[in-house]
């Protein structure tokens, strides 16, 4: 069993950063590729990033790269989400999700293949 708990949401303007962190409690983090998730109201609930356990492999969403960057510290089981140029269509609930990851270079997109989920931190981006 793994524990999610992410923090670091809140009201930004557009332009602004913004850092999301998600601590693991439970199992071996270093185990698990992780994951942010978002959804906005009456939408489905979409990638933004991904990271291998390591931290050596990352995808993106396309509506976020060039502007945000998921990393990892295992020494402090905690995952990170730092946004940049936030825009009124970052405007979401995020998740950070867990999968066990049999081998290093382990990542997913698709969230159904996550098994492990946070309460989720509401972000919220005026223009």
């Amino acid at each position: 069993q793994v524990q999610l708990a992410e923090s670091g949401g809140g009201l930004v303007q557009a332009g602004d950063s913004l850092t999301l962190s998600c601590l693991a409690s439970g199992r071996t983090f270093s185990q698990y590729a992780m994951g942010w998730f978002r959804q906005a109201p009456g939408k489905e609930r979409e990638l933004v990033a991904s990271i291998s356990r390591g931290g050596v492999v990352k995808t993106y969403g396309d509506p976020v790269k060039g502007r945000f960057a998921i990393s990892r510290d295992n020494a402090k089981n905690t995952l990170f989400l730092q946004m940049n140029s936030l825009k009124p269509e970052d405007t979401a609930v995020y998740y950070c999700a867990g999968l066990f990851a049999a081998y290093g270079g382990r990542v997913s997109t698709n969230p159904s293949e996550y098994t492990y989920w946070g309460q989720g931190t509401q972000v919220t981006v005026s223009s």
